[in-house]
């Protein structure tokens, strides 16, 4: 199965909000999670990230991949450093 960590959106209408979600590729955007890892609201200002570190450097170890906006979002909130090294190894 491959796996993704990538955003899936639950906001209303001109108010997005998203999850920050592994979930098997082949899933819909929407659909089916396998773990939940952190959220992203781009209305606050600064655009407000939480992740669960500790989570998603795991999901890297078991061989996910990365969406391009996850990836962005990772090297804003100051992640992408401890994420890539976990990754690697």
């Amino acid at each position: 199965m491959a796996t993704m960590i990538r955003l899936t959106r639950i906001g209303k209408h001109k108010r997005p909000f998203y999850r920050i979600v592994v979930a098997d590729s082949r899933m819909p955007r929407d659909g089916r999670c396998l773990e939940i890892i952190g959220t992203y609201d781009p209305l606050a200002k600064p655009a407000a990230v939480r992740i669960k570190q500790d989570r998603a450097v795991d999901w890297l170890k078991k061989g996910a991949q990365v969406s391009d906006t996850v990836q962005q979002l990772f090297k804003k909130a100051g992640l992408f450093q401890p994420v890539k090294a976990a990754g690697s190894s």
